[in-house]
């Protein structure tokens, strides 16, 4: 089993553009107030440029699919599709831009910046955590990084919902966001 090799291995800034192969960005909200249901977006592209000595100088940028979503049934997900949700015709993409990055200790960061969904932009803060680096067979280089928040739906005005006759509604407001990300070295030009 190959060793993982940690922050103080890679000197300077980097440019890491993800991997969607190997990367996930997953999600998860309650369900009628007694289960979750769970997707994810299966397609995006994005890059983030870090140095672990001074991560605070780093930037994140990530794209993705709005009509990519995918939570194992067409049906929901041509609801989430619709204006209802993500209006995906209208907003085909959702955007993250960071504005600032914040040490905590430990590999562990809280990456601050402005999500764009429904062609509604709030600042939003990600509790992240570099997981090293490591050479893949072909001679280049991973890194992985982990990043968690929570989103109110009604924030970026998905506000549709059922009330549920014994009380509460259909889908949930808080929607919790993962992102497990392995991302490959490129060169800055």
């Amino acid at each position: 089993m190959q060793q993982r090799t940690v922050a103080p291995e890679v000197t300077g800034v980097a440019r890491w553009e993800i991997d969607p192969v190997h990367s996930e960005i997953a999600f998860s909200v309650r369900h009628m107030m007694v289960a979750t249901v769970r997707g994810r977006f299966n397609q995006f592209q994005g890059v983030i440029e870090f140095d672990p000595a001074h991560p605070e100088s780093g930037r994140v940028e990530v794209t993705i699919d709005a009509a990519s979503i995918d939570t194992r049934n067409e049906q929901r997900d041509n609801h989430l599709r619709s204006p209802d949700f993500l209006n995906v015709e209208q907003y085909p993409t959702i955007t993250f831009v960071s504005k600032r990055i914040e040490p905590l200790g430990d590999n562990r960061f809280r990456v601050v910046g402005d999500l764009t969904l429904r062609g509604v932009t709030r600042e939003v803060a990600l509790d992240a955590e570099f997981l090293g680096v490591g050479k893949d067979p072909w001679g280049g280089e991973r890194a992985g990084f982990t990043a968690r928040t929570k989103l109110n739906r009604h924030d970026f005005g998905a506000s549709w919902n059922v009330a549920l006759e014994a009380g509460g509604f259909l889908v949930g407001d808080t929607l919790d966001l993962t992102l497990d990300i392995e991302a490959v070295r490129k060169e800055i030009a």
